[in-house]
């Protein structure tokens, strides 16, 4: 992503003069989390955090920018001069990339001064947002696949270049075995794979013709797609043609359905291939698929090989957003010291967290996830001793535990401003994120009604938190 601190709200940039302007720009710590996981899910996937890292490294003014700042009449020369050598000087805490993520509890935590905090939060947001969104819509297509082989098509339905890219290197972190995006291949090492279009069979007289071509150019990565005419037809009886003579050099090869109903034709085509002597030539589907298509066809034993997704998978389908924000919870008071700051609502769930915390994640003797605990900053999460912990909206609802072990999840990512490791290999990335699905309950990953995992807070945070609340009743 261009580095351009001008992609940003404009409000963030008048608000930052302000700062400038009455000598408020001290430090503060800001929160990004999301509220609710996205698809009627019970969990996210975290992506973003390299690009997100890289961006906040390389942020500057450009000339033009000031230029154009100042075209607009309402910021003063000494705020723009100040703008021409702003740089982020600030610290990154974060989750580790591809971590298994659930609401209300911080993804990444920013420590600022108010200035660099304010002018990063879009760009924070629309990085972290999207990319996590992504991930997770393609999480939920491979567990629904029962962790198949994906193939993210993409990037022709995706929102622009920038979405096509971004959505390219998410879908790999969920779960996809990679994509058609040539140039995401290319920039992050992702594989690339594709098979063939409907532009190739019509260019030809007919489908044996075609088939038979392309089989000659590329034996060993055949897939024919056989829906152009007749599926079960014309098209399977050329793909058994083709099949059959590449069988007879001893490579194997692939056909795809592409339209129609997949169960049915997936069954028949499995059938002919079979009866052929074919049996290890695959079967490759696309077409709209959702996590809940695919779902179906898993259940009802359809003989799909490999899962061809595009537009649900880069697009987030029935849902466009992650509802990720990004809020302040710590600011510097005139005695140097931080103080926690609240927001509170009409809506309990739109209240946050205050102060400086960390999340700690407990696990169960067999190492598995039991739930995620905000804590206050320094506040010790003792192992094999029982704690109780409390709803973050609910007051009366709370449970005990004596984790196993507890792991702090927010880690340093950048210190003064400078990323404190190199970005690590996607694959990495998305072998940690793949990992960790074996070690939730599978209640928690279900597509349809999944159990809800537990996001509590200590009982000092709640306590802060409620006495924000008493706070804000007395005044009013």
């Amino acid at each position: 992503m261009n580095a351009n601190p001008l992609f940003t709200d404009f409000y963030e940039l008048t608000m930052a003069q302000g700062y400038w302007k009455k000598g408020l720009n001290t430090q503060t710590v800001f929160d990004m989390f999301f509220r609710r996981p996205p698809f009627g899910g019970g969990f996210s996937v975290f992506a973003g955090l390299d690009p997100l890292l890289d961006t906040l490294e390389n942020l500057r003014f450009g000339t033009d920018d000031i230029e154009y700042l100042s075209s607009l009449g309402i910021f003063e020369r000494g705020f723009l001069d100040y703008l021409s050598g702003f740089r982020f000087t600030g610290d990154v805490l974060a989750m580790k990339e591809g971590s298994l993520a659930f609401p209300n509890e911080p993804l990444v935590r920013v420590h600022a001064n108010a200035i660099e905090a304010s002018v990063i939060e879009g760009m924070l947001l629309n990085i972290v947002n999207f990319q996590t969104l992504i991930a997770t819509k393609t999480a939920r297509i491979w567990l629904a696949s029962r962790r198949g082989s994906l193939m993210e098509f993409g990037l022709r339905r995706a929102q622009g270049f920038d979405g096509a890219m971004s959505a390219s290197r998410a879908a790999y972190i969920g779960g996809a075995a990679g994509t058609s995006n040539t140039l995401a291949g290319k920039t992050w090492g992702i594989p690339v794979m594709g098979t063939m279009a409907h532009a190739w069979v019509m260019s030809h007289p007919d489908e044996k013709t075609a088939f038979n071509a392309y089989a000659e150019q590329y034996p060993d990565k055949s897939v024919f797609l056989i829906d152009t005419y007749d599926t079960l037809g014309s098209g399977i009886e050329a793909a058994i043609d083709a099949g059959k003579k590449l069988a007879g050099k001893g490579k194997n090869f692939g056909v795809r359905l592409d339209s129609g109903d997949i169960q049915y034709l997936s069954v028949a085509v499995r059938k002919a291939l079979d009866e052929a002597g074919l049996t290890k030539a695959t079967i490759t589907v696309s077409n709209e698929l959702t996590e809940e298509i695919v779902e179906s066809l898993v259940l009802n034993g359809s003989p799909i090989d490999f899962w061809g997704v595009g537009t649900h998978m880069v697009t987030g389908g029935s849902e466009s957003s992650l509802t990720g924000v990004y809020k302040l919870s710590a600011k510097t008071e005139a005695d140097g010291r931080l103080k926690p700051v609240m927001k509170l609502s009409e809506n309990p769930e739109k209240a946050t967290n205050p102060g400086v915390k960390q999340v700690w994640r407990l696990y169960n003797e067999d190492g598995s996830m039991e739930a995620d605990i905000l804590a206050l900053e320094g506040e010790e999460i003792k192992t094999g001793r029982e704690m109780r912990y409390f709803h973050p909206t609910n007051q009366g609802q709370s449970f005990t535990f004596a984790p196993a072990s507890a792991e702090a999840l927010l880690q340093p990512a950048m210190r003064a401003g400078k990323r404190l490791r190199a970005p690590a290999p996607l694959s990495e990335i998305r072998a940690w994120a793949g990992a960790q699905f074996d070690r939730i309950d599978p209640t928690y990953l279900r597509i349809l009604n999944p159990h809800v995992y537990k996001v509590s807070l200590t009982e000092n945070l709640r306590n802060m938190k409620c006495g924000f609340i008493a706070e804000y009743g007395r005044q009013k």
